[in-house]
């Protein structure tokens, strides 16, 4: 009777054509950021949850929070060296639930619905472009580029435009002729984050550096202006996140214009050129 071959014990039925050994799977995931990332995903079930029975103002906030909590699982990962694959690709589902589904699904229990086929039409797109969104920010994020900035409109901030004014405005819409104007609520910010516009990432903004005292203090007033007026407060910071992209083209355009048409990036090489210029002066100098 014919032995199989064994190894360590075990059965080795397909061994490597190479001859090393098979790739043992890390079975394990950091709790931490996890953790983080299931409370996220908790806020877009929640949101869905209000949405359904018509409390549109205690539905929207959940989006806030998960946004807050997405912003921190990462962070956090970093900073503990706890980031792995698996909380990545966890991430990424959890991002479509909560800036995905639950602003699409929001908007249309919110007024979308009275639009009927064209209502929930318009949140299924949406929804695909915060899948699409996600899956190309993750190859993106492979790829070497310019990480102060995002290539398209985040799908938190896409979700953000959602909630904020659904917040802002939770008794709904009703009629069909005022539900018209929302749908660019939602196709809007899904045209948005398939674009090439590019959205500024606040992920390289360094907590660990030295701030003026005047920073704190600012801070401070933007926590006490969200505790006494939410509503307003959160849809100004989102519209002026949304629109800041829109003012920095406008800004570019305007610079290259002034510079005859000269890009940024050739201007800076300019200057450097020209802080490099003196120390070649002194070489020649010493030369002669």
């Amino acid at each position: 009777m014919a032995e199989f071959p064994r190894d360590e014990g075990r059965l080795r039925f397909m061994p490597r054509a190479d001859g090393r050994p098979p790739r043992r799977l890390h079975r394990g995931t950091y709790l931490l950021p996890s953790l983080f990332t299931l409370v996220n995903m908790f806020c877009g079930y929640a949101c869905v949850v209000y949405a359904m029975r018509g409390e549109y103002e205690t539905a929207a906030p959940f989006i806030g929070f998960a946004i807050v909590l997405d912003m921190l699982d990462g962070r956090i990962a970093r900073m503990t060296g706890t980031t792995s694959e698996f909380g990545v690709e966890l991430d990424s589902f959890a991002d479509v639930i909560s800036f995905g589904i639950a602003p699409a699904i929001l908007a249309f229990a919110w007024g979308l619905s009275s639009l009927g086929r064209p209502g929930w039409l318009a949140g299924f797109l949406f929804v695909t472009a915060a899948a699409v969104r996600l899956a190309r920010f993750n190859i993106q994020s492979h790829a070497e580029g310019d990480k102060r900035y995002f290539i398209g409109m985040p799908s938190p901030a896409a979700a953000a435009i959602v909630a904020s004014t659904v917040f802002a405005y939770p008794a709904g819409l009703q009629d069909y002729r005022a539900a018209l104007p929302a749908l660019a609520l939602v196709l809007g910010p899904a045209a948005l984050m398939v674009s090439t516009v590019r959205f500024r990432s606040f992920k390289s903004f360094d907590l660990k550096s030295r701030r003026p005292h005047t920073v704190v203090v600012l801070i401070a007033a933007g926590i006490v202006l969200i505790a006494t007026h939410p509503q307003i407060v959160l849809v100004v910071l989102a519209y002026s996140y949304l629109s800041s992209a829109f003012l920095g083209m406008a800004i570019t355009r305007f610079r290259h214009r002034g510079g005859h048409g000269i890009p940024a990036e050739q201007a800076e090489r300019g200057k450097k050129d020209e802080e490099q210029a003196p120390d070649l002066d002194v070489t020649r100098a010493g030369r002669r």
